[in-house]
């Protein structure tokens, strides 16, 4: 069995069990370990309320070397205050005692219910229990991405390699996330693992980078949590000549990892609570590159739109609405759309287009809406799904 889960890099265990966190009895506890310890970077929610996972994990994210991240579904462990933090922290030693290890050197990531105290009468022998099961094969690997899922409907994970010198340099990453889903980090939980030789400033610009390009490029209802966690690892032993600046290998390596997080982001778009399609708005002509985010985040987190693509219909209308009630500067007179190839409306008036072929585009489970704001140079673009009944069911469910 080929292995493309996070334990596929050189250097890393995993394991994935259910603790009894999840009512459901589903998986809910996560281990993931680099016995060599592993040079780490990690973003964050840039929610102002943020879980007492998150606020560990900035603490410990400074660590020279990390040796594991521990992951608990089903409770988000956030606005739970003092104790909330002294569990957080409690996870972070128990995993470091069977790892010796500091617990400085343990990341710890939650997800699922906000408000609730985790039960750490069953988190706790969660991790001694998920110890003996640590290991570095695919199925050790899928149990892992099982266990960090909340309302996914499916696994998400992804694979790369990439040649530097003589070296192969593997990449995997797991992601969960379905539902309020909105920059900045698209409201996910995110782990990342590969073997390359790297610093740790460089990791972390590289981070940053792939992740600007994809998961901050994600929108599926224009809400981030209180737990979104992006974190990669990196045991550093593909054997690759060292990565330095802005070398041909390094741009080379971010092209892959970029390209891995641009994969996620689609199985992300293709689950989330309801979805069925997925679509793309690029904008040209903006003023600023901040100009054509904006109206670009404007269409992807419009509902409207996002209705009338879950029902196939060609509403370029409502694409026009939302761009102009963002407030960017455009020229009416020159602004054009089209979906895909087939312009709907071009130099400010609508084309003589044929609405069966438009709805047929709109219909695909993939497809792409450009706007041109016909006053600058500049673009950018975004990520978003179709908004369905089932999103609204889903959600009011969630805590009962």
């Amino acid at each position: 069995m080929r292995n493309d889960s996070v334990t596929a890099p050189q250097g890393f265990w995993a394991a994935g069990l259910a603790s009894g966190v999840k009512v459901s009895g589903n998986a809910d506890l996560g281990l993931l370990v680099c016995p060599t310890g592993a040079t780490a970077a990690a973003m964050f929610t840039t929610n102002r309320i943020v879980s007492a996972a998150v606020q560990i994990s900035r603490e410990h994210i400074e660590s020279r070397k990390v040796y594991a991240v521990v992951v608990n579904s089903g409770n988000a462990n956030a606005c739970t205050g003092k104790r909330g933090l002294a569990n957080a922290r409690q996870m972070c030693e128990a995993t470091a005692g069977y790892l010796a290890a500091s617990p400085r050197e343990v990341l710890v990531a939650s997800t699922g219910i906000i408000g609730h105290q985790l039960p750490m009468e069953k988190v706790l022998p969660g991790i001694a229990n998920a110890i003996p099961r640590l290991g570095d094969s695919p199925k050790a690997g899928l149990a892992f991405a099982k266990a960090i899922m909340t309302t996914d409907t499916r696994l998400k994970h992804a694979y790369r390699e990439v040649k530097l010198a003589r070296a192969t340099v593997k990449i995997a990453g797991t992601v969960k996330g379905a539902g309020m889903i909105g920059p900045n980090l698209a409201t996910t939980l995110l782990f990342i693992t590969t073997d390359v030789a790297i610093g740790k400033s460089l990791l972390q610009k590289a981070l940053r980078e792939a992740i600007g390009g994809s998961l901050n490029r994600f929108t599926v209802d224009g809400h981030q949590s209180t737990n979104d966690t992006a974190i990669l690892l990196t045991s550093g032993l593909a054997g690759n000549p060292r990565l330095t600046g802005q070398s041909a290998a390094y741009q080379k390596f971010l092209g892959a990892l970029a390209d891995l997080c641009t994969d996620l982001v689609r199985q992300m778009a293709l689950d989330a609570e309801g979805a069925t399609r997925m679509f793309k708005v690029v904008i040209k002509g903006a003023a600023s590159i901040a100009e054509a985010t904006k109206a670009a985040r404007a269409v992807a987190d419009y509902p409207l739109f996002k209705c009338a693509v879950h029902g196939g219909d060609p509403n370029w209308g409502r694409i026009i609405c939302a761009v102009g009630s963002s407030g960017v500067d455009l020229n009416p007179a020159k602004l054009s759309c089209k979906l895909d190839d087939l312009y709907v409306f071009r130099n400010g008036a609508p084309t003589d287009f044929n609405p069966k072929v438009a709805a047929r585009i709109v219909s695909q489970r993939e497809h792409t809406i450009t706007v041109d704001l016909g006053v600058g140079r500049f673009g950018d673009f975004y990520y978003g799904c179709d908004l369905s009944a089932e999103y609204v069911r889903i959600n009011a469910d969630y805590h009962t």
